[in-house]
């Protein structure tokens, strides 16, 4: 029988998250081969491109979307273009992987996923601690009912290092940060959908920058439709290191995942106890971006569906929709349900 030929997969960004999974497809998954690069800088795309051994670079995306040699698409640019690109890809019969947020109102999210339903495609969201074997297995184990019912739920986000403020948009900690945890959050408690958030906010990092948008520091209260509470917090400057961790407490035990330290080792000597820690997101989730390519290519190959849905990255949105509005309201919101 002959071998199946490579999957084609083009990608659209070559910023910092695009040159990474940019490599991923050309080196690190068997039977994908990286088909193309798109980014509206003629010589960004060209130098990935090249130095990855892509045929070709592309500054019109509507050239890029019409290649009948691209199979796939990977979208890893600014936020706010997101949903656009989806619904464009999706039209050219391409399966779509989309970086988060997927969107940045519910109306865009609903758009992109019924344009990916209508045209039959494969659409999956980026959400990479689904992927981690920590959060992974904590998923797995709430799942099988082994620390009972959940009750408590806690998940954080802690960036390494807030360097220049002026370009982060307005409402970024919740629409591109906090978003990883509210997904989490849904992901560690199974079946349950946010129903109430109450969100806090602040410019604590750069205080002089809160007058222009920034808000750096947050924790966001959940309450889930099986009676689960939750925390999500973010904080734009952990002066030790990329922290991200989670935690379900459950009426039958516990669940801790996430550790900062960059390995076991700890060193013992006059000044202390010490430990490495890590400081990069793609050092700490380096397999899980890889596994979440893998698995979407694999469902482009075999037609199964995306374990990470445009739904889930609906839900997620809603819920960090709730939270800015609870943060310039000042009380609770009910969160906006998908309509049926």
């Amino acid at each position: 029988m002959p071998s199946q030929p490579p999957l084609a997969v083009g990608l659209i960004g070559a910023g910092r998250m695009g040159s990474f999974h940019a490599t991923t497809l050309a080196r690190r998954i068997p039977g994908v081969r990286l088909a193309a690069v798109a980014d509206p800088v003629p010589d960004t795309a060209r130098r990935l491109a090249d130095h990855l051994d892509a045929p070709v670079a592309y500054t019109d995306i509507a050239a890029f979307l019409a290649d009948p040699e691209i199979d796939a698409v990977v979208i890893a640019t600014p936020a706010r273009t997101h949903a656009d690109l989806v619904e464009a890809a999706a039209r050219a019969g391409k399966a779509v992987y989309c970086e988060k947020p997927m969107a940045v109102t519910l109306a865009e999210a609903d758009r992109a996923v019924s344009a990916a339903r209508e045209a039959g495609v494969a659409l999956q969201v980026g959400f990479n601690r689904r992927y981690d074997e920590g959060f992974r297995a904590a998923h797995d184990k709430v799942a099988a009912g082994s620390i009972g019912t959940p009750q408590l739920l806690r998940s954080l986000t802690r960036d390494p290092k807030l360097a220049d403020p002026a370009p982060i948009p307005p409402w970024t900690i919740f629409l591109e940060t906090l978003i990883h945890d509210f997904d989490t959050l849904r992901y560690l408690n199974p079946g349950a959908e946010a129903v109430e958030v109450f969100a806090l906010a602040d410019a604590l990092v750069r205080p002089d920058f809160k007058d222009r948008g920034l808000l750096d520091t947050a924790v966001v209260t959940i309450r889930f439709d099986n009676g689960a509470l939750a925390t999500a917090e973010a904080n734009f400057q952990a002066v030790y290191g990329y922290d991200v961790r989670g935690e379900v407490f459950g009426s039958a035990g516990m669940l801790t995942m996430g550790e900062v330290r960059r390995t076991h080792l700890t060193s013992y000597g006059p000044d202390g106890v010490s430990a490495e820690s890590v400081s990069y997101d793609q050092d700490l989730f380096r397999d899980a971006y890889v596994a979440e390519l893998a698995d979407f290519t694999d469902c482009v190959r075999t037609g199964r569906a995306p374990a990470v849905t445009g739904e889930d990255a609906r839900a997620a949105l809603a819920i960090a929709l709730a939270a800015i509005e609870s943060v310039t309201t000042g009380g609770p919101v009910r969160v906006e349900r998908a309509a049926e």
